[in-house]
């Protein structure tokens, strides 16, 4: 997406250089070889992608291939389908190619470097950065942007057989395996270790209806896989949307941002984000939806969405949830609240860098936990292999609560500790455990660039408290990560690295790091809510890349710096 905007400007930067440590640009963990096979989707399709300058359909009819015949037959697809992530991996590696040739085109200097890992990044004297790569050489730059992308850190996987700390790549799980396995988590990370575990130990077959069996491997006659969940829900399904995938236009402005600031004490108010970005538009769109709720505040509308789920059991209301994406597919026509939902789920990552550190905790606690749920759009595709595996007795869900742990099982397995829904105590045994819950927000001592942090250029991400009493009691009862600092105010410390508006990194006394911009996944999930998708990229990279002939001219981010600190 950086390479997509710079390639629309023509006045930014006058060279730039690109790291990669792996061997193809573009490509990313979720759509290459290190987060997918060919049983993997994404849960998004042609039509749902940002505007780039060659389509995906103009890409797929002049590069035609075999390797996903459900998807691609007899030269045509369906744009509405679900893509397969490899192919989606080759699309968006042809057009990083692509912007490559356009910015040579207008004599942009590009150098790129494949298998190529960085090491380190350290302030120069004579240039401000030097990127410093595993074979020792040094190359000088003016601004940098981090976008190393997904990070799995391994704790027992190399160490106790039958621990996985990820189901990536997926390439490891290379034999059946004739025994019970755990997997944490039910999100689409869970569905994908379900998806690669299934087809080692037997086989998905077609039927009536389109609706798939599943059979054992004769030799795997013990395989069984049990989704463990603290909330207990199965993803939401895909369904009919009416409007565009996203838009810039959702998003309130920096200047409506500071406007709001300067009339509500400093800070922007979750209750006003969630009836901007989600009553309004939910008026307009259902009325009759809307007369239902709009007396509910925040936690009023969660409690009255979450209660049907409660009431159900996972996999009935699994079931009752694709009856219902279906029949909004058949007849074209959305469901209104989720699809609202997920914009208002976009939209509000760019004010969340300006809530109070309570409101942050009642979006983590109340409002994070459905969208999680809603906005992962499960590919019907998905659900049929887990219903198939579900009916053949193979797949169940147990719900956890909070303080559920897994532990390693000597130098084999793992035991799961758990309290069950009938508050029971539980240890169970599963030779084969697989962490399933998705990318681990990581902090300021993970990151890999001593010479960064050494220079102080970085801070961990935090939020200031509307009222210092609610951080006492917050504090005296361990509840959050609660700081008392230099000025006698208190601190909510957040996941990650404090970024501003425009991704610019801030130093410990708050000061912006203009020429240095955060994009790395793992490192930008305490300021951004929901960091994940592509449009949320596609929009951070526009903010990057309008900024950059700020990055290097002092006199002019004086403003900037009152309205993004």
């Amino acid at each position: 997406m950086m390479i997509k905007h710079l390639s629309e400007r023509n006045d930014t930067v006058s060279a730039i250089l690109i790291f990669e440590k792996n061997d193809r640009l573009g490509v990313g963990m979720p759509y290459g070889k290190g987060g997918s096979n060919n049983e993997h989707v994404a849960n998004v399709s042609a039509s749902e992608l940002p505007n780039f300058a060659v389509s995906f359909e103009d890409y797929i009819t002049k590069h035609p291939t075999n390797e996903h015949p459900d998807y691609f037959a007899k030269g045509s697809f369906n744009p509405n389908q679900v893509i397969p992530r490899l192919l989606l991996g080759n699309y968006l590696e042809y057009l990083f190619d692509h912007y490559i040739k356009v910015l040579r085109k207008k004599s942009m200097e590009v150098v790129f470097r494949t298998n190529c890992r960085v090491v380190d990044i350290e302030t120069a004297a004579d240039r401000p950065y030097k990127i410093i790569t595993e074979t020792e050489d040094r190359h000088p730059a003016d601004i940098i942007v981090v976008c190393t992308g997904h990070h799995w850190p391994t704790t027992y996987e190399d160490v106790v057989k039958g621990w996985y700390d990820s189901p990536y790549p997926p390439s490891k799980f290379t034999s059946p395996f004739n025994g019970p396995v755990a997997i944490r988590g039910t999100s689409l990370t869970a569905v994908d270790a379900v998806k690669t575990l299934s087809r080692l130990n037997g086989n998905f077959e077609t039927g009536q209806d389109d609706l798939l069996s599943y059979h054992l491997n004769p030799a795997c006659d013990r395989f069984k896989i049990t989704l463990f969940s603290t909330g207990g829900f199965l993803p939401a399904l895909r369904f009919h949307s009416d409007g565009e995938a996203y838009s810039s236009s959702w998003v309130m402005s920096l200047q409506d941002i500071y406007n709001y600031k300067s009339k509500n004490g400093g800070f922007v108010d979750l209750d006003h984000v969630f009836d901007l970005n989600f009553k309004c538009p939910l008026k307009s769109k259902d009325p009759a939806f809307y007369d239902k709720i709009k007396d509910l505040d925040m936690e009023g509308f969660v409690a009255e969405m979450m209660k049907l789920r409660k009431a159900l059991d996972s996999f009935d209301l699994f079931k009752a949830e694709y009856r219902e994406a279906e029949r909004s597919i058949k007849h074209q026509q959305s469901i209104s609240w989720k699809e609202t939902l997920a914009a208002f789920s976009y939209a509000m990552n760019y004010p969340a860098k300006h809530f109070s550190a309570e409101d942050m905790l009642r979006l983590r606690k109340t409002m994070m936990p459905l969208i999680s749920v809603i906005i992962a759009s499960l590919p019907q595709s998905s659900y049929k292999e887990l219903i198939a595996l579900y009916e053949a007795g193979l797949l169940d869900l147990v719900q956890v609560d909070q303080e559920s742990r897994v532990v390693p099982n000597g130098n084999s397995g793992a035991v799961y500790h758990y309290t069950s829904v009938d508050n029971e105590a539980m240890e169970e045994y599963y030779p084969m455990f697989i962490d399933a819950i998705g990318q681990r927000p990581l902090n300021l001592p993970d990151l890999p660039f001593e010479g960064l942090k050494k220079a102080k250029l970085l801070s961990s991400a935090y939020l200031d408290f509307r009222d210092n009493q609610n951080a006492i009691e917050l504090q005296e009862k361990d509840e959050a990560q609660v700081y008392k600092g230099y000025n006698d105010n208190y601190y909510l410390k957040l996941p990650g690295l404090k970024i501003n508006d425009l991704f610019q990194a801030l130093d410990p006394y708050g000061q912006i790091i203009s020429n240095l911009y955060i994009m790395a996944v793992p490192f930008i999930g305490g300021l951004n809510p929901d960091y994940s998708g592509l449009d949320f990229c596609d929009t951070a990279a526009e903010r990057i890349v309008d900024s950059l002939p700020l990055a290097t001219m002092n006199e002019d981010i004086i403003d900037l710096k009152d309205v993004a600190s």
